[in-house]
């Protein structure tokens, strides 16, 4: 088995979100079991039909056995890796694997947060030399990542301002985001500063809520209620876990991983329809779109300036709102599976784009220290 010999070896039938937003009285548990029944209804399969598990929540040590013994499922396979937002789009790739070699058949990829009801992290690890210091994480560490890629070339708070009114206005776009009121560059400046040079917001949401896939052969697919969603491609890159290990603030290991995951789908950046990035805060997209080479280094903030990334501009990108305006249950990376999946599909109501035929979903673990970039196409893709 070689890396591209996986490009179409797998497919998304089911997708499923719950409880966005505020969910009081739900655990995360619950949360990730509403939104596991919504997937599997949306693919017209039965929980019996399940016979791997993946993902994983903020407060479980095992996920995998908490997951199958809330839900009654006796998985003959089973992956709970933990790399922070970007597990779940790992997920995908593993899960790829699994069906390749025969090890099970449909795979359920999920997860659940109540962080805006508990408000912890659960499980939360500080970095060891960190943590001595009082240094918070992540919001300091992003914040010393875009101070930096100001200094470097020129970034403004203006730039990073556009990336979350883009987001907005695809979330006024989306019946379910959590934030939906207009915004403007000069509301993003005026909010208070919450870690300098970011202000409340740059940052993500912090709320409750649940997601799910639901992944099986491409075989398998082709008799389900939805067209597929093929797995094209997928890698991650992982350079350091703390702060005071990142190589370069001004470039993420997104600039590894996302040129294999392009060579294994054997497409370019001009080939991409739509982009799904987690946005944990604005410095991400920009430093993203730079390390995919959508634009050289150091041109991020004038790339995404003008509208270009919002409804109506050359290249869409966080269609559902993102983590920024859509939702952020404590991890959101498998959400940018869910919304590449809705845009492939045509389903995406008024936040639909024309025609996409290959999307990207790509997840951002902890203080980008493990980056995982995922190619995603339709039928006409293979």
């Amino acid at each position: 088995m070689t890396a591209s010999s996986l490009r179409g070896k797998s497919a998304i039938v089911g997708i499923g979100t719950y409880g966005l937003g505020r969910a009081p009285g739900l655990s995360s548990m619950d949360l990730m079991a509403g939104a596991t029944a919504r997937a599997v209804a949306d693919a017209g399969l039965q929980l019996k039909d399940i016979d791997g598990i993946c993902g994983g929540t903020l407060y479980h040590m095992f996920p995998t056995l908490s997951m199958g013994e809330y839900l009654g499922i006796r998985p003959k396979w089973a992956c709970s890796d933990m790399t922070g937002g970007s597990s779940f789009l790992s997920h995908l790739l593993q899960a790829t694997m699994a069906i390749e070699a025969g090890l099970c058949t449909t795979v359920l990829i999920a997860y659940g947060s109540n962080l805006k009801g508990v408000g912890t992290f659960g499980i939360h690890e500080l970095p060891t030399f960190e943590k001595v210091y009082g240094l918070m994480s992540p919001l300091p560490g992003y914040a010393m990542c875009a101070a930096r890629h100001m200094y470097e070339y020129g970034t403004t708070r203006a730039q990073m301002a556009e990336v979350a009114v883009a987001a907005r206005q695809w979330a006024q776009l989306h019946p379910d985001a959590t934030m939906r009121a207009p915004l403007t560059i000069d509301d993003v400046l005026a909010s208070p500063l919450v870690a300098d040079p970011l202000s409340r917001l740059d940052c993500c949401l912090m709320s409750d809520g649940g997601a799910a896939v639901i992944v099986t052969s491409p075989d398998r697919a082709k008799a389900l209620k939805h067209k597929p969603v093929y797995f094209l491609g997928g890698a991650g890159a992982s350079w350091s876990r703390e702060v005071s290990q990142i190589p370069d603030f001004c470039t993420t290991p997104t600039a590894e991983c996302a040129p294999r995951a392009f060579e294994m789908a054997g497409i370019t950046t001009a080939d991409v329809d739509v982009l799904q990035l987690y946005d944990a805060f604005t410095i991400n997209v920009i430093m993203f779109l730079e390390d995919m080479s959508f634009c050289k280094k150091g041109e991020g903030g004038a790339f995404v300036s003008g509208g270009r990334i919002a409804p109506g501009g050359a290249l869409p990108v966080n269609t559902n709102g993102g983590g920024l305006s859509f939702a952020h249950p404590g991890m959101y990376g498998l959400f940018t599976l869910i919304e590449a999946t809705e845009q492939l599909r045509g389903n995406a109501g008024a936040r639909q784009i024309a025609d996409p035929e290959i999307a990207i979903a790509h997840g951002n673990g902890c203080t980008f220290s493990h980056e995982f970039t995922a190619v995603l196409g339709g039928a006409n893709t293979l």
